[in-house]
């Protein structure tokens, strides 16, 4: 079961928005060459909050997904595009329904 998972919430500075919305689409890309992180979310929460949320099978998945690419690149430009730095969170999964449908 998966029970491992970050949030990362992002507050884009004053005129960044639509930078921090093209750098999380841009973001799925990496995160679907990531065999190892099954669930990966990029949220929108308000005009100006922004958030990414990813689930992993273990604790190894998650930690490598912090020393990936998405983290590198998400902490390189964070000084650039977020007002202040992304406050990301450990958390655990309790419950979890996955139901897909092709597209």
């Amino acid at each position: 079961m998966i029970q491992y998972a970050l949030f990362a919430r992002l507050e884009a500075k004053p005129g960044k928005e639509a930078d921090v919305e093209a750098f999380l689409k841009a973001a799925l890309e990496l995160a679907k060459d990531e065999g190892s992180t099954p669930i990966w979310f990029a949220l929108r929460l308000s005009n100006t909050t922004f958030g990414i949320f990813d689930a992993f099978h273990d604790e190894k998945a998650r930690q490598d997904h912090l020393s990936g690419p998405i983290a590198q690149t998400l902490m390189a430009k964070a000084p650039d595009l977020f007002a202040v730095a992304p406050a990301i969170e450990l958390i655990q999964v309790l419950g979890l329904k996955n139901q897909t449908t092709a597209n």
